[in-house]
C-alpha cells in the first residue's frame, strides 16, 4: 500500500547534518588564535615593532610604513577576539605604539589625514589598555598633525593640555618629550620666550639613563633634545641656532637618518636668518638629497618653503 518494503519502513530515519556555519567557523578560529598569545608571542610582537623603527628611522617611511601597517592589522585582530584580561591590555597598548608609530610615518609622507586617523586608533587603543602614558603620548604627538597644517594655537593647547595630565603618573622621560613637544608648538606659535622655557623644563626632566623607563617609545636624549631645542631657535631665528644644531649634527648617530634630513633644513633655516646664503644653500641641498632618499615629503615641502621665502 506505501509502495515500500518492511525494511525500508523499519529502517531508522535519515540524519539530515545541520547546515555550517561559516561565520562561526571563522569566529571560533579567530578567538582561538588569540588565545595563543603569551609571554613570548608578546615579547616576539614587540621585538617586530623594534625592528621596524630601527628600518624607519634609518631608511625611512618609504621603506617602513607598509610593514607597519601590516603588523597593524594583524595586532588589531588578535585584539578584536582576545577576551577580557592582561594579555588583551598589552595588544592594546602594542596597537597603540604601532599606529602612533603609522600616524608618524604617514605625516612624514605627507598624508596629513591618513596621519590624523592612525592617531584616533591609537587613542582607542590606548584607552582600550588603560595605561594612561599611551594616551597622552599619542595625544601629545598627534600635535604634530596640528602644526603640519598651520593650527599652531590649537597644537599649544593639546601639548600644554598633555603635560598638565602627565605630572602626577607619568615616566619622567615622557614628560621631558612632552615638554620639548610644547617647546617646539610654542616656537611655531611665534612664541619665543615660553618656548625656551618649555625646553629648559624638558632638560630638567630628562632622566640619567632615559631608556630604563617603561612607557611609550619616544627617542629623546641630550642630543636629541638639543636639535629639537635648536629646531625651535630656528623657527623664531634666534642667532644660538646655528651652534646648537652644528653641535647637535656632530653628534647624532648616523643611523637616524629622517632626524638628520630635519635638522639640516632647520640649519639651513638658521644659516638664511643669519644672511648667510651658501652655507644656507649647501644644507638645505644636503637635506633635499637624504629627504628624496627616503621619501620625505613633509621635509622635501619645507625646503621647497625655505627657498621660495628665500628668493623674495
Amino acid at each position: 500500500m506505501l509502495g515500500s518494503s518492511i525494511d525500508e519502513l523499519l529502517a531508522p530515519a535519515p540524519v539530515t547534518a545541520e547546515p555550517v556555519d561559516e561565520g562561526t567557523v571563522e569566529l571560533r578560529q579567530r578567538l582561538h588564535a588569540s588565545l595563543q598569545v603569551d609571554d613570548a608571542a608578546l615579547t616576539l610582537l614587540r621585538d617586530q615593532l623594534s625592528s621596524i623603527r630601527r628600518l624607519d628611522r634609518q631608511l625611512g617611511a618609504v621603506i617602513a610604513h607598509e610593514e607597519v601597517c601590516v603588523k597593524t592589522n594583524q595586532v588589531s585582530a588578535l585584539l578584536d577576539h582576545s577576551l577580557p584580561g592582561r594579555t588583551r591590555e598589552q595588544l592594546a597598548s602594542l596597537l597603540s605604539e604601532l599606529h602612533t608609530l603609522a600616524g608618524w610615518q604617514a605625516l612624514d609622507l605627507g598624508k596629513t589625514v591618513q596621519s590624523w586617523q592612525h592617531y584616533e586608533q591609537a587613542k582607542r587603543a590606548a584607552r582600550e589598555s588603560g595605561i594612561e602614558p599611551f594616551e597622552i603620548h599619542t595625544t601629545a604627538e598627534q600635535a604634530f598633525v596640528l602644526i603640519d597644517i598651520g593650527e599652531t594655537r590649537s597644537a599649544v593647547d593639546v601639548l600644554a593640555a598633555t603635560r598638565r595630565r602627565a605630572q602626577a603618573k607619568s615616566p619622567k622621560l615622557l614628560r621631558a618629550w612632552l615638554a620639548a613637544a610644547h617647546g617646539e608648538a610654542l616656537a611655531a606659535d611665534d612664541q619665543r620666550d615660553e618656548s625656551l622655557r618649555a625646553f629648559d623644563a624638558a632638560f630638567q626632566s630628562l632622566p640619567t639613563d632615559p631608556y630604563l623607563e617603561d612607557g611609550p617609545y619616544v627617542a629623546l636624549d641630550n642630543i636629541h633634545l638639543a636639535r629639537w631645542r635648536g629646531h625651535g631657535l630656528a623657527r623664531t631665528a634666534d642667532p644660538a641656532a646655528i651652534a646648537t644644531l652644528t653641535s647637535a649634527l656632530q653628534d647624532l648617530h648616523p643611523t637616524f637618518t629622517r632626524a638628520e634630513v630635519a635638522l639640516r633644513v632647520d640649519l639651513a633655516t638658521a644659516y638664511a636668518s643669519a644672511h648667510d646664503r651658501d652655507a644656507s644653500q649647501e644644507e638645505a641641498s644636503k637635506a633635499s638629497f637624504r629627504a628624496k632618499s627616503i621619501g620625505s615629503i613633509r621635509q622635501q615641502r619645507r625646503i621647497e618653503g625655505m627657498l621660495r621665502a628665500g628668493s623674495t
